[in-house]
Order: C-alpha cells, then sequence, then structure tokens
C-alpha cells in the first residue's frame, strides 16, 4: 500500500554514500528494527526469529549514482574549463582505456605483467627477475635468480615493497616489477599476520611493538615491549662561546651514532617541532640558534664521518625547518639523510619518518609527482613493518594508497589501507576521522569470498563504540547487533555487545540504573550469551554460574513485560539442566532463590498449586528450628499462593507467620510486604478497619527502610491504602497517599508507577474531588510520563483527554490550548485513522467556536478524507453527521449543517438501511429546516421520521415528530393539519408523567391548541381547551410559575 512506503531522500552525494555503506556493512535493518518495531520484540524474536530485512537493487543505484558523479564532474569541468579532465571523466565513464587512465593520474608505472594478475596480496618469497642497482641505501640491489623474502606484503599495484635478502640478511625497498612469484609465494588475505590479535586491542595498544614476522626484521634493533624511559635532554651552547673542539657534541654524537634502531630513537622520531625544541633541547634563545647548533653539528659529524649520527641530525634539521614553513630548506636536509648513509638502512623507522616528513612537504607545495614517488615507498614500509607508522607526519601517503587500491580493484590491499587508516587517526586521538575507514573495511571484509582471520565482532564493536562517542545511538546500538551475529562471535563478544547498549541507553536516554537494567534490548545477547555457556565445555563452573546470572536477567525480563510463560521456561531449563553429579558452583541461597522465583511466576501466571509444591519443598529443605530470611519469604508467598488458591484462613496463618520470622530476624523489607499482604486479605475478607491497620503498619516500615530499591512496593502500598480511604470517603488522607506514592517513584526514576500513580490523581480529582485546575496539571504529567516510556497510543488517548478538559472550559485561550493537545499528529503516526478523522473534526470545531470561519472548512474536508480512507459506511456516516453538528445550533452557518445532513449523511444511511441513524438525521434535519424556515421541505423529512418511529415502535420520536410536523403546518398555516398533529402528540402522552419539563412541553401544546383555536379556527373551541386544561390533575401541572395562569388567557373570551 502506498501510505506504508516509506520514502528516503537524499540531500547530498555524501548521504548517498553513508546509506551504501550502512547498507553493505548491514546496519540499515537494525536501524530500522531500533525505530520501528516496540521494545518487546526484541523478546519476541528469541522465540521466533523478527528482523527487518533491507535489500536495494544495487545496478540501477551504482548507475543512477554514476551518471549523478558524471554529470556533476562535467559541470566542474565547465567550470573550469578543464578538458583535461572533462576527458578522463569520459573514459571514466565508457569504460574504456581505464589502465592509461589510472597510468596518467596516479603514476602507475608502466608494469602490469602477470604477476599482478596472480595474487592481490602475497607474503613468502620471490625471485629476482633482472639485474638493478640500488640508486641510494634504502633500495636493495638485485641479480637475477636471488631469492627475496617478503617483509610484510607484496602488493602488486605498488611499485616497491620491502624485502630481505635470503642470502645477506639486508633489508631494503624493492621493485615489484623486478620480481616474481616462488612456488611457495602465497595469496593471504588482510590481517593474516596478526592471527592472535584482534582489532580492537591492536588499535588501543600504541605503544606496543608489533611481535609479528612482518614487524620484527634481523638486526633492526627492535626491541620487544615498552621500557619507562626518561627523558631525554641536550644543551645547545651559544656559538660566540663554543670553541673548535667537539666536546660540546660528545653527548648528542652518542646519542644518535649506530646504525640499528633504539627505542630510544624512536621516541624522538615522533616527538613534534614544539617539543624538540622546548624540552628536548635547551639552552638556547630561539630555535634558529638551535638549527645554526644542530647544522655545526652536522658538519662536524661529516668531518668524522659519523654517516648515521649526520643522517639523524639532516632529519631533524629537516623537522625544525618544516615546523618553521621553511620547506625548500627542510627538502635539501631531508634529501642529504638518505643519500649520507654507506650501507643499507636498519633503522627503519628513521627511514619511515624521512619519508613521511618529505610526503609532508611535498603535499604542502602541492608537488604532485615526487609526493606520488614518496609515497610509495612509504606504503611499502607500512605493508612490511606496521610499527612504522608511528613515524607518520599525516595521512596523506595512506590516502593515496586507498585510492590507488581502488582504482586497481585490488580489495585487499584496499583492506589493508583502510585498517591502516583507521588505526593511525585512532593513535592520533581522531576517532571521528577513523570512522569512515573503519566502516570501509568492514564493507570489504562483508564483501570477501574468503574468511578473515581477525574478528570481524571486534570491528563492529569498535565502530559502534566510535558511533556512542560521535553520539549516533541508532547506528551504535544497530553495531552492537551486528557484532553479535557474526559467525565467529565469542561469549566476550557478546557481552561486550550488551555492556555497549546499555552504555548508549545511560548516556543518550539518561535512564537509571534500575531501568537499565531490564531493558528489552540486551534480550538477544542475554540468550545468545546462554547458548554459548553451554557449547563451551572449558571453564564448565564458572560457566554455569554465568548461565544462572544470565537466566535471571532474562527471567526478569520477561516478567517485566508481562511475558510470564517464557520466563518460567527459562528458568526451569535452567533448573532441569544443573549438574547433578558435581558439585553445584552456586550456593544452597542462590538455589533456593531461583526456585522462590519461580514459585512467584508460577503464582503471576495462575498456577498456584505449582507454586506451592515448589515453595513446601523449599521449606522442607530448611532447618526446621533454624530461622532465615528466606523462610520469611517463603511463607509470605505460600500465604500470596494460598490466597490466589481461595484458602484465606491458611494464608492469614501463613502471612502472619512470615511478619513474626521478619519480626525476629529484624526483617524489615519483607516485614512490611508480610504487613501489607495482610491487609490486602483483609480488605478482600471485608474487613476494612483491620484491613486499614495493617496497611499503615506497612507505611510505617517502609518509611523506615534506609536502603533504596523498595520503592515500587511501598509505591504499591501506598496506592492501594489511598484507594482505601477514597472509598471511606477520606479524600484528604487518599490525596497524601496518592502523592506520597508520585513522589517516591519520582525519584526512582520507575516510570511505570509514576503512570499508575498520576492515574488515580487524575481519577480523584475528575470524578471523587473535582478540581479542572489539578486534574489538569496531573493529566500533562501523565503525558510527560507516557512521552518518555514511548507509549505513542496510550499517549495520544491521555492528550485526547486532556483537550476534553480544555474543551469544557469554554474559554477562547483554553480553546487555544486544546489545539495544542489534541493528539492528532500522534494518531496520524501511528495510523489510527478514526481518532485521526475525529482529531482533524475536533480541529475544525474549535475553529468554529473561535470564530475563525475560514479554517473550519479545511479541517473538516480533512476528516471527511480520512474517514472515506477507512472504506468503514458506519464510520463514515457517524463522523458526516458530527461534522453537521457543529454548525447544527449556529445561526449564521445552519446551511452547512443542512449539506451534511440532507446531501451527504442521509444518503449514505438510506443505503446502509439504518433506521436509527435515519431517524436521527431526519430529526436533526427537521429542526434545521424550521430553523431556516423550509416549511415544506421540512414537512417530508417529518413525515418520514413519523413513519420510521412508527415502524420501530419508538412512541417518544412518534411524539417528536408529531409535534414537528404541527408546528411546520402551522407556519404553512394549514392549521387544520397542525391541529390534528397537535392531538395527536398528545394522545401518545404518557401516563402519569414523570418529570417537570414533560409537563411543561405539554402545557405549551395545550397553549398552542388554545391560540390556534381562538385565532385561526372557531371561538367556541376555546373553552373547550379552556375546561380541558383546568381538568388536569395537580400532578400533571408544573411547579414552575414561569407561565402566566390560565385565567389570564381565557380573559379576552369571557370579555365577549
Amino acid at each position: 500500500h502506498e501510505e506504508k512506503v516509506i520514502f528516503v531522500t537524499f540531500k547530498t552525494f555524501e548521504e548517498i554514500w553513508k546509506f551504501t555503506t550502512y547498507y553493505k556493512i548491514g546496519i540499515i535493518g537494525h536501524c530500522m528494527e531500533k525505530l520501528l518495531l516496540d521494545p518487546t520484540v526484541w523478546l519476541s524474536s528469541l522465540v521466533e526469529e523478527i528482523t527487518v530485512d533491507v535489500f536495494i537493487q544495487e545496478e540501477p543505484f551504482n548507475v543512477f549514482y554514476r551518471s549523478i558523479l558524471i554529470f556533476l564532474f562535467v559541470f566542474q569541468t565547465f567550470r573550469a574549463a578543464q578538458r583535461k579532465l572533462y576527458i578522463q571523466c569520459m573514459y571514466l565513464n565508457s569504460g574504456q582505456s581505464f589502465a592509461e587512465y589510472v597510468k596518467c593520474s596516479l603514476k602507475f608505472g608502466e608494469h602490469l605483467d602477470s604477476f599482478c594478475s596472480l595474487l592481490l596480496l602475497a607474503r613468502g618469497v620471490c625471485l629476482a627477475t633482472a639485474e638493478y642497482i640500488a640508486e641510494g641505501p634504502d633500495e636493495l640491489s638485485l641479480a637475477p635468480g636471488d631469492r627475496v623474502i617478503i617483509v610484510g606484503f607484496l602488493v602488486p599495484c605498488f611499485d616497491w615493497f620491502t624485502g630481505r635478502m635470503e642470502a645477506t640478511g639486508e633489508v631494503g625497498l624493492v621493485k615489484t616489477s623486478l620480481v616474481k612469484p616462488y612456488p611457495c609465494c602465497i595469496d593471504v588475505c588482510f590481517c593474516s599476520t596478526e592471527r592472535k590479535k584482534n582489532i580492537q586491542m591492536i588499535l588501543t595498544q600504541v605503544k606496543q611493538s608489533s611481535e609479528s614476522e612482518d614487524c620484527t626484521v634481523d638486526n633492526n634493533g627492535t626491541q620487544e615491549g615498552c621500557k619507562d624511559l626518561s627523558p631525554i635532554c641536550f644543551s645547545v651552547h651559544p656559538l660566540e662561546v663554543r670553541n673548535k673542539s667537539t666536546q660540546d657534541f660528545i653527548p648528542l654524537f652518542s646519542f644518535l651514532k649506530g646504525r640499528d634502531y633504539r627505542e630510544e630513537l624512536g621516541l624522538v622520531y615522533g616527538l613534534s617541532t614544539e617539543v624538540l625544541t622546548s624540552c628536548t633541547f635547551t639552552g638556547h634563545s630561539d630555535e634558529d640558534e638551535l638549527i645554526a647548533f644542530l647544522d655545526v653539528a652536522r658538519e662536524t659529524a661529516k668531518k668524522k664521518q659519523l654517516f648515521w649520527t649526520q643522517t639523524r641530525l639532516c632529519y631533524l634539521l629537516g623537522k625544525l625547518c618544516a615546523g618553521r614553513s621553511k620547506f625548500s630548506q627542510a627538502l635539501v636536509y631531508f634529501e642529504e639523510s638518505l643519500c649520507v648513509p654507506q650501507e643499507g638502512f636498519a633503522d627503519l623507522r628513521l627511514l619511515a619518518s624521512i619519508y613521511s616528513n618529505l610526503a609532508a612537504v611535498h603535499a604542502l607545495q602541492k608537488n604532485r609527482d615526487r609526493l606520488f614517488a614518496v609515497s610509495e615507498r612509504l606504503v611499502a614500509l607500512l605493508l612490511g613493518i606496521p610499527d612504522c607508522l608511528k613515524s607518520l607526519e599525516e595521512s596523506s601517503p595512506l590516502t593515496y594508497m586507498v585510492k590507488k587500491s581502488i582504482l586497481s580493484h585490488n580489495q585487499k590491499a584496499e583492506a589493508r589501507a583502510c585498517y591502516l587508516l583507521a588505526k593511525h587517526h585512532w593513535e592520533c586521538a581522531e576517532g571521528e576521522q577513523a570512522v569512515p575507514y573503519l566502516e570501509r573495511l568492514l564493507v570489504a571484509c562483508n564483501a570477501a569470498q574468503k574468511s578473515w582471520s581477525f574478528s570481524l565482532s571486534d570491528g563492529y564493536l569498535t565502530l559502534g563504540g566510535l558511533y556512542n562517542e560521535l553520539h549516533l545511538p541508532h547506528l551504535s546500538v544497530s553495531s552492537a547487533k551486528r557484532a553479535s551475529l557474526q559467525p565467529s562471535v565469542t561469549l566476550s563478544d557478546c557481552l561486550g555487545s550488551m555492556i555497549l547498549v546499555l552504555d548508549i541507553v545511560d548516556k543518550h536516554c539518561g535512564m537509571s540504573e534500575q531501568e537499565t537494567s531490564v531493558l528489552p534490548l540486551v534480550a538477544p545477547y542475554l540468550h545468545q550469551g546462554l547458548v554459548l555457556t553451554k557449547v563451551q565445555e572449558a571453564g564448565s563452573m564458572y560457566n554455569h554460574v554465568l548461565r544462572y546470572q544470565l537466566t535471571l536477567c532474562l527471567c526478569q525480563l520477561f516478567y517485566k513485560n508481562k511475558m510470564v510463560k517464557h520466563a518460567i521456561s527459562y528458568l526451569q531449563s535452567f533448573i532441569n539442566n544443573s549438574p547433578p553429579s558435581e558439585p553445584v558452583p552456586i550456593s544452597v541461597l542462590e538455589q533456593n532463590s531461583a526456585l522462590i522465583w519461580l514459585a512467584w511466576l508460577h503464582i503471576d501466571n495462575n498456577q498456584p498449586c505449582i507454586a506451592l509444591d515448589i515453595l513446601d519443598s523449599v521449606l522442607s529443605s530448611m532447618p526446621e528450628n533454624c530461622t532465615t530470611l528466606q523462610k520469611g519469604v517463603v511463607l509470605n508467598m505460600r500465604g500470596v499462593a494460598l490466597g490466589s488458591m481461595g484458602d484465606q484462613l491458611r494464608a492469614a496463618e501463613n502471612y502472619q507467620a512470615a511478619v513474626n520470622i521478619c519480626q525476629e530476624d529484624g526483617d524489615l523489607p519483607n516485614w512490611a510486604v508480610a504487613q501489607a499482604n495482610l491487609g490486602l486479605l483483609c480488605l478482600k475478607a471485608g474487613a476494612k478497619g483491620l484491613a486499614q491497620r495493617y496497611l499503615v503498619r506497612a507505611v510505617q516500615l517502609f518509611s523506615e527502610l534506609k536502603e533504596g530499591g523498595h520503592e515500587e512496593e511501598f509505591a504499591s502500598v501506598l496506592l492501594e491504602l489511598g484507594l482505601h480511604y477514597v472509598k471511606q470517603e477520606l479524600l484528604d488522607y487518599g490525596k497524601g497517599c496518592y502523592e506520597w506514592a508520585l513522589l517516591l517513584v519520582t525519584f526512582a526514576l520507575l516510570f511505570s508507577d509514576q503512570l499508575s500513580a498520576t492515574r488515580h490523581l487524575c481519577h480523584l480529582y475528575g470524578r471523587e474531588s473535582p478540581d479542572q485546575c489539578q486534574c489538569l496539571i496531573y493529566s500533562q504529567h501523565q503525558v510527560h510520563i507516557l512521552s518518555s516510556i514511548g507509549d505513542r497510543a496510550q499517549e495520544g488517548d491521555a492528550l485526547e483527554a486532556i483537550s476534553q478538559l480544555y474543551l469544557s472550559l469554554g474559554t477562547n485561550r483554553c480553546l487555544e490550548w486544546d489545539l495544542e493537545y489534541s493528539g492528532l499528529g500522534i494518531f496520524i503516526d501511528l495510523g489510527c485513522k478514526e481518532k485521526e478523522a475525529y482529531g482533524w473534526l475536533k480541529a475544525g470545531k474549535i475553529y468554529h467556536l473561535l470564530g475563525q470561519t475560514e479554517l473550519v472548512d479545511i479541517y473538516i474536508q480533512a476528516a471527511q478524507e480520512v474517514a472515506l480512507r477507512t472504506g468503514d459506511t458506519g464510520f463514515i456516516l457517524k463522523l458526516l453527521e458530527a461534522a453537521g453538528d457543529i454548525f447544527l445550533n449556529n445561526c449564521q452557518d445552519q446551511d452547512k449543517a443542512l449539506t451534511f445532513y440532507r446531501d451527504r449523511a442521509l444518503p449514505i444511511a438510506v443505503r446502509s438501511s439504518s433506521p436509527l441513524t435515519r431517524l436521527r438525521l431526519c430529526n436533526k434535519l427537521t429542526a434545521v429546516m424550521l430553523g431556516l424556515k423550509m416549511y415544506e421541505e421540512a414537512v417530508k423529512v417529518a413525515q418520514t421520521a413519523m413513519e420510521i418511529s412508527v415502524t420501530l415502535g419508538d412512541n417518544l420520536n412518534e411524539r417528536v415528530a408529531c409535534y414537528r410536523l404541527a408546528s411546520l403546518y402551522q407556519g404553512l398555516e394549514q392549521y387544520e393539519m397542525a391541529e390534528h398533529y397537535y392531538l395527536r402528540c398528545l394522545t401518545l402522552c404518557p401516563t402519569p408523567l414523570q418529570f417537570d419539563e414533560e409537563t411543561l412541553f405539554y402545557v405549551r401544546v395545550y397553549q398552542t391548541l388554545g391560540d390556534i383555536t381562538f385565532y385561526d379556527l372557531k371561538p367556541s373551541l376555546y373553552l373547550t381547551w379552556s375546561i380541558l386544561y383546568t381538568s388536569l390533575p395537580a400532578s400533571y401541572l408544573p411547579t414552575s410559575t414561569s407561565y402566566p395562569p390560565l385565567s389570564t388567557l381565557c380573559q379576552p373570551w369571557l370579555i365577549l
């Protein structure tokens, strides 16, 4: 049906991109479940699978999206007059010369050999196919047939990869075009080298070095684990006091020397320019002095042939110059640092830092060619050694990696790049920037044919946490649900999803801990946790305790949402499946608590006999002479069960025994409950005085409790006591109890109990002790509670009740408020057509009362359209009649009532064969025509009304029809017919008359007959009617003195 269609409108390309991304990672359906379904559906879904599946015809959608993009590119092309971009766009549109387009725009190089088509992401060993002489210390020289071990990953779409010579152990960059796969070279999936790590651990452990093979290179000096290193600090000596010796540089040279990587060097590589200037180097007046000092140190190291010291000094100088926006000078230093070493780079963190800073400078200078060349080398290091990610200055090389992977259709390389980008932004505390790459990573994982070696559940949980930080609760909850549905989900993932959902609700909904603990949203995670604890064999004792806790939580959820049978099933299953032969890991107290809870569920499910058997078994297992807190609870519940079975005497005995035990043990909460149960039992038996005493005592005990958690029971007792006071007409005491209960549950954030207390107060001020002002206040509070709960149907009914209160007040201000509380919007949202139609009609009536006639017809027309869409003839007829009633008693617009009664409602009533409705419409139509002096047409309608009344045997309506016919004939000056119908009306007079109004009616009839006889017919008859009038019994005569005495009426005749 068209009214059930959901239309999705996209305003920007970003919204289209986000929608498709959410669809591909599978969270749109869960978002729809959260928005459209009632929360209790999550509980029902445990029994029968209930999901919202979203399907998109991706091919037409992609064509549409691509055509819009092409149009946008063409438009921008013509605006910028860039013909070259237009040609490239045409290539992209036609799908032709795609490789050439990629080469020109991203500098792929000239190699696209068979190796690229064989493997997308490779590890293992490869063979050199041609001779190559290294052009710098960062590269490896090759000879045909050399075996090169791939460090990390080899991605064919990139120009370089990190390799290690099998013969010498040297590590450096190798051109991808110069190698071919060795038979043992394998194609791998993303993150296969980090099988023992999940994505969330990797993203959060920023300072932990990778322990995998691709992160550890022989002789590179990388240390495992992190050490607490003291801050590094060097003194800068002024140039004017510095002699020509190298004594001032000894600490600096000692720190920077050596080929291999050290952890303290890695700390320096990652420092910002500000930290280097202010903390690492001290004693200088400004940055120029520091740069001059380091430059002299560089020259000294060069003279002494301290190549690695010189290389690191060039790096520091380049970084300081770049920080001062001296990019040309920075490039000189960085390029020098790449040329100084006489042997290959063993400190690959230093090499990555140099490349990263070079890429940053080229990006700022918009030197695209050199940026791509440096990015290629940096990407090779990042693919080989993820620890080099800490050296990254900005994300443009990784962005380049993503773009090139996408254009090369290398999904695994794209996933790896997205993973590195997400990790980089996470380490930089840029969670918002990490979200799109983590989303893209999950898209690649879902689209892959092979399984991925890292946990998708961890990826979704990480994404859900980021959504939560960005205040996107629906996406966060959907991510948690998606994490729990993965095939590789574990018990920790399931519990992590539940914790994330509870955190989201607490953060964005502001609910208390007590309300949050019973959220239906967590039901699927509790159920899945139960399933996972059953399939896990290891740690069975721990799993049994966990199953106990999860089962109780689920039972509480079912009980709170009135699904008691499901709660009984889960709890009974847990008790039956408890290990009989092994020592039970839960205590006897917890076992009895489970049985007592099961008994209560049976009582609530109207199975008191089963509950009594369970309670008897618990009671028999307790020592006879030992009183425990549970014994008082069991006796109290036995009283409840016996009371449900009708055995009030035994119930009272158990309640009293529970009171005695709780009093002896000082158990105030159960003592108060037992007293309240005794009071309710006395109320049921009719002992009102005794019941009041017990209930008051229960209230006293509850008020003495210092700990929380008993507000719900306390409020229930107060409401029962207040109801008792109201029935005894002690209204002030009743008000006090109701308001006390409302305060308790308001502070405890118990919305359902707030609703109950508020309804009691509304009933009190609406009927028992009428006070419209107080009734309005509590009615509005009731609406606020229902809005917080999310019960839209009851909220609409409450708004409608408030609207009726304002309408009864009748002032213009109240009528304006009435429009605000109509509840029309809620009825529209819920699809309640009848209430929606009456809402439109009521709004039209209010505007009619306010005199805004230009809006009346609009709202009434809307009401008619809604009613017609229902297709219910009876409802349409009622609404049209109600629309006519709006104008019935209005002298100015009575003709509009004629339209609704005669032209619209009456034909439908005739077709629907509804004589009562037709009679009612004829009576109203006659009254309207009589007011408009349409006597001739009104006679026909009144005649029809009289015929229907005779057919139905309705004496009252027949009298009314006769009287109206007489009045109409009198208006038409047909006095004989008027006299005839007046006389017929008198013959239908019941004996005796029951009401004063009925007596006055017949007095008017007699008076009218007298007037007709005296003035219009034979005067001699007037005396006859006078005699008849005087012969009326005293009981027939009206008590009112508003009419003149008969002698006054007869005086003109006596004179004659």
